[in-house]
Order: C-alpha cells, then structure tokens, then sequence
C-alpha cells in the first residue's frame, strides 16, 4: 500500500482517514495549528506543519480542509505544496458506487454511498461527502465540495470551488458558478452566478 498524509486534522481529515485506512499505509497528519503537534487524532500522529510534508517524499497526499468560509482553501493549499500530480492521492470509499469510466482527479475524496450513475469525469481536488448523487453528463470542477446528501440532475456544471450545501438539489441542466456557495436544503432551480450566496426554497441570492 501507498504512504499517506493528510493534510489537515480536522473532521474531514478523519473521514478520509476511516476511508483510507484499507487502501493506504495512512503515516499521519500534517496541520498548521500548533496545538495539535504531537498529538494522536484517531490513533495516528500529528507529523508538524504543512511544510513537513517535504520530509516524506515518498508519501501521497491528501488536502483534507473544507470550510464555507474559505472556499478556496484546498487550492491555495496545493498552491503553496506546489506538488506534481502524482504526488496526489485519490480516496474512494469501497462504499461508493461510482460507474465504470469515471475518472476522479488527483487529490480527491468520495465517502460511503455516493453514487456517481454515469461515467465522466470530476475534478481535482474535489470532496464528495456521504450520499452525494451525481448523475448522467454533469460537469464537476476542481476544488468542489458536496456537502452529505447532495443531489444534481443530469448536465449540471458546477464551477471551481463552488460549496454545496447538506441536501441541496439542483434541477437538470444549471450551472453553479465558480465560488458560489450554495445553502443546506436549497432548491436550485435556475443558474447560481459566481462568487454568490443562494439559499431556500426555491433557492434565491442571499448576497
């Protein structure tokens, strides 16, 4: 099995961690926040800063940080490793169904019972967590985050590091924007602009 860090300590870092552990020689966390050095998380060690992840040239990584108020946070992550590629690891859940032909970009993790029903092809660097449906002909960039239960239609596009919220549904053929973010429950029924705030039932521009 391939060595692997996560980068981040935080709940998602434990997700991807119980969904790893299989299918990965899991070496620790990697996080900025002080406090945590030294520490076990889930039975395995906080490794020192971000930057420690140059110590251990053999190991994959995972950015495991997703936050409403940081969108764009595993990018500026990634951007500040300034890693190749393959140096990237792909989580996949063995609980997810995902359709033959998909391919899942480096860096990304999909948790238990998402469901990807047709093939194409998803982003970096995405996070797809707990009972995500994804369906025929949808368009995921990188960086995306689906939060637990969301559902898109078939040809939904959905832009770079766009956060959609618990439940939210988006009608067939919409496009989320890059960097909107979409609210838990929201009922998207036309397209989300860039960079905007929807929420409701049907959803509507918060800000």
């Amino acid at each position: 099995m391939n060595p692997l860090i996560l980068v981040g300590a935080g709940g998602l870092a434990r997700e991807t961690l119980a969904a790893a552990r299989d299918c990965f020689k899991v070496l620790g966390y990697v996080d900025d926040n002080p406090a945590l050095r030294g520490r076990d998380v889930d039975g395995f060690p906080v490794l020192g800063p971000i930057d420690a992840i140059s110590d251990y040239p053999d190991a994959q990584v995972v950015i495991c940080t997703a936050r409403t108020t940081d969108l764009a946070g595993r990018k500026r992550i990634a951007q500040r490793l300034a890693l190749e590629p393959e140096r990237y690891g792909t989580v996949v859940h063995p609980m997810a169904s995902i359709a033959a032909g998909t391919v899942i970009g480096a860096g990304s993790v999909v948790l238990a019972f998402v469901a990807v029903t047709a093939p194409q092809e998803i982003g970096e660097h995405v996070v797809i967590m707990p009972h995500v449906t994804i369906t025929h002909d949808d368009r995921v960039s990188s960086y995306v985050t689906f939060a637990a239960r969301v559902a898109l239609a078939g040809n939904v596009s959905v832009g770079e590091a766009a956060y959609l919220g618990s439940g939210a549904l988006v009608r067939e053929g919409l496009s989320v924007g890059a960097g909107a973010l979409v609210g838990m429950g929201a009922v998207v029924l036309e397209n989300v602009p860039e960079n905007e705030v929807w929420a409701g039932v049907p959803a509507r521009r918060i800000r």
